[in-house]
């Protein structure tokens, strides 16, 4: 089921933004921009895949300083098992984009996104690069959604806008993807911007307590990407009081930027690459939270449990069975199991009655799975994508 999305047309005041053409992709724009007019307090959250890419290595290092000026994207390929020569791709590259931004290297932070394993056209890039330069406006959000996306069925964008010291501040996100989708970390590319001002152990706080319950409860394949990086750029425009850590300010802004993340962190899982099925997987009753979710990820992950969702399938069953392979005390005497709101299984024992009316519920595009454990009061959920045959059709010919 492919999907179309129109990208959030909005200003945030102090920021540019630019997408265009160099030729990475088949098709489509593939170089993106985002710039602050004056260099932005910044926080982010990396993979945490022990083979990173090049460009994941670089800005991890840039953001020790809590400070960027801009962030380079390309797609089409992710420079990821580059060795050396990415890791130079990624300097020279970086190095144009400050020349021709009048900012330092330093202050760029890059990022990729596509086939792992082939060096990237560096000379492709650099042409990118001015270009994406001689495009930036305050009106190219659209574009640079639309140039970081890969396999991605459709652009994903999403907006809030709330009172921060009083000034009037606005919360954009962009984002990309839809397959190698698991959640450790970042899962994925994301870039929220805000015309706010923020201090910077506020919104190293913000991301990571927004990042949690969001990017990080989503799983399509299982797998995490070697490029995963979400980032946070504030860069002050609306005159805001600065917004301290632990203040009611940053509890509102935690909240806003969770929320865009999670309205990003949904639109991937509806993406999936193929994808026709979004499942949230809710876990009550666990000795404690961690197992919790544990379990929801091994009923997310499992093959067997993904088919049964793409296929209507009530087959409760195996999603004990995927329970139990979560590492964590289950008794499946006590379990309940549900879906879409119909006991299907009590205390371990079938509810044979209810499996058609639970079929029913599961030929919707969204529904919800919920096996509670009767051993605690420890709670976990995650959003998960079911297994389609266009799924595994595409990424068996992903290079070819």
């Amino acid at each position: 089921m492919r999907l179309a999305r129109r990208a959030h047309r909005v200003r945030v005041a102090g920021f540019r933004f630019a997408g265009v053409r160099a030729g990475f992709k088949e098709r489509g724009s593939d170089v993106a921009l985002i710039v602050a007019d004056r260099p932005a307090t910044a926080a982010g959250v990396f993979t945490l895949n022990r083979a990173p890419a090049a460009p994941v290595q670089v800005a991890r290092r840039r953001l020790a300083r809590g400070r960027l000026a801009a962030v380079l994207v390309h797609a089409g390929n992710a420079n990821a098992a580059t060795g050396a020569e990415g890791r130079r791709t990624v300097e020279v590259s970086t190095a144009l984009a400050a020349r021709l931004l009048g900012c330092a290297s330093s202050e760029v932070a890059p990022c990729a996104t596509g086939r792992i394993g082939a060096q990237v056209d560096r000379p492709r890039l650099l042409r990118g690069v001015g270009a994406a330069v001689a495009a930036l406006s305050p009106d190219g959000l659209p574009a640079a959604a639309q140039a970081i996306t890969t396999t991605d069925a459709f652009p994903k964008t999403a907006v809030r806008r709330l009172r921060l010291g009083g000034r009037r501040v606005t919360i954009a996100a962009l984002g990309k993807g839809g397959g190698m989708i698991a959640p450790r970390m970042a899962t994925l590319l994301v870039f929220v911007v805000t015309d706010a001002r923020v201090a910077a152990a506020a919104a190293r706080r913000t991301l990571r307590d927004a990042v949690g319950p969001t990017l990080n409860t989503i799983t399509v394949d299982g797998d995490t990407s070697t490029n995963d990086t979400v980032l946070l750029l504030a860069g002050g425009a609306a005159g805001n009081r600065p917004v301290t850590a632990g203040s009611r300010d940053h509890a509102r802004l935690t909240r806003a930027v969770r929320e865009v993340l999670g309205e990003i962190a949904r639109l991937v899982v509806l993406d999936g690459e193929g994808s026709t099925r979004v499942v949230e997987i809710v876990v009550r009753g666990a000795r404690f939270a961690r197992d919790a979710c544990r379990v929801a990820r091994a009923i997310g992950d499992s093959t067997l449990c993904k088919a049964a969702f793409h296929g209507g399938d009530p087959n409760w069953g195996r999603f004990v069975m995927a329970a139990g392979n979560a590492g964590v005390p289950i008794d499946q005497a006590r379990v309940d199991v549900t879906i879409g709101g119909v006991a299907v299984a009590r205390r371990g024992r079938p509810l044979p009655r209810a499996l058609a009316r639970a079929r029913r519920r599961m030929r919707a595009r969204e529904f919800t799975i919920a096996l509670d454990l009767h051993l605690g009061r420890g709670e976990g959920r995650i959003l998960a994508a079911d297994l389609s045959v266009a799924y595994v059709r595409f990424n068996a010919e992903y290079t070819t």
